[in-house]
């Protein structure tokens, strides 16, 4: 740990050093979240290994680079520090200027779980961890300065807004996903808790084997006693490592499983068509609707049109087609003409005749 804090003392130098010529100790611990003691101690052992830094006593002193020694990182280019800032996005490093880098997330930043108006919250799935912060922190700091507006650019190119247009959140938050991060990059297995929607939290024993992000959601990919399942972040009430390896499914690759159960869920959520007939004029209503799950067929008189929609069910298909009355006329099958005469018999038990 101590050996990071070297590295970040040390490029906290040759950022500060070409503007201010010198930092105090006070400033290097401010940076660090250390004491001035532990900075002072560093800085000294940083002469001592034979980095060109020295300090000047009386007012107006510090510390320094001899010659404005620099560290610079090499082997990126312009292109690759653009498309690596690309993919942190919001969460990586502000930079403003060559004097100065901002890091999303620092103790001065708005709180990651109330983002200020018109901020930048941190893509789904990407903690912004102590870890990640140092990171980033060395990294814009060992650009050299002519790549730095250009990694600038990058952070702050794109936003990330966790909420759909009704205002609901669409990424929940996750706060098992450090520890489930750990899991996966130890190979340890875990005691999961984890509650289904409508059921009490219960606990198993899981390998993790990899972490999925679909559409903003992010899942733990584990193999279980009944084989591989996934399980949703956001339902993840608990994360205890007990200590044992995981065993890996032989010749098991992430992105093959991914979509093999990716495929199961999607079978399980499009097991029913129901066919039916609508106005030409609802057909953007439906396809907000329905999306992909939804299919035209040929035009009919007097402006409709056939429609196919996929659901798990004819009955839930039918539930949410009954928003467009008259609109829509469902023909097959006969379970989701039933469940729609249910509903309008409930809706005028409840409301009587127009």
């Amino acid at each position: 740990m101590r050996a990071d804090r070297l590295v970040a003392t040390l490029l906290f130098l040759q950022a500060r050093g070409q503007a201010h010529g010198r930092v105090t100790a006070a400033e290097v611990a401010a940076e660090l979240e250390v004491s001035e003691r532990t900075a002072r101690r560093d800085l000294e052992a940083l002469a001592s290994a034979g980095v060109p830094v020295y300090s000047q006593p009386g007012r107006g002193g510090g510390w320094s680079l001899v010659g404005g020694a620099r560290t610079d990182l090499t082997g990126l280019t312009a292109g690759e520090i653009r498309a690596l800032f690309l993919v942190a996005g919001p969460s990586s490093v502000h930079v403003a200027g060559p004097s100065s880098v901002h890091v999303a997330g620092d103790s001065t930043s708005p709180s990651r779980s109330s983002p200020t108006p018109g901020s930048s919250p941190p893509p789904p799935g990407l903690s912004t961890t102590p870890e990640l912060r140092t990171a980033l922190r060395k990294l814009v700091r060992a650009l050299p300065a002519t790549f730095r507006p250009g990694a600038e650019a990058a952070s702050k190119a794109g936003v990330t807004d966790s909420t759909d247009w009704s205002r609901s959140t669409v990424t929940a938050s996750t706060p098992h996903l450090d520890a489930l991060q750990r899991a996966v990059v130890d190979g340890i297995q875990i005691r999961l808790g984890y509650a289904r929607p409508g059921k009490p939290a219960g606990e198993r024993t899981v390998h993790p084997l990899g972490l999925a992000s679909k559409a903003g959601v992010g899942y733990l990919v584990a193999d279980t006693d009944h084989g591989l399942r996934t399980f949703r972040l956001s339902r993840v009430t608990s994360v205890e490592p007990t200590g044992d390896p995981v065993v890996r499914p032989e010749g098991f690759d992430l992105a093959t499983a991914w979509r093999s159960l990716a495929t199961r869920m999607e079978d399980r959520m499009l097991a029913a068509t129901v066919r039916a007939r609508a106005e030409r004029s609802a057909e953007p209503v439906l396809e907000g609707l329905f999306g992909g799950r939804m299919r035209t067929g040929r035009a009919l008189p007097d402006g409709w049109m056939e429609i196919e929609v996929d659901g798990p069910s004819p009955e839930v298909v039918a539930a949410q087609l009954a928003g467009l009355g008259a609109r829509v006329e469902v023909l097959d099958p006969p379970q989701a003409r039933e469940r729609l005469a249910r509903l309008a018999a409930e809706l005028a038990a409840t409301y009587g005749p127009p």
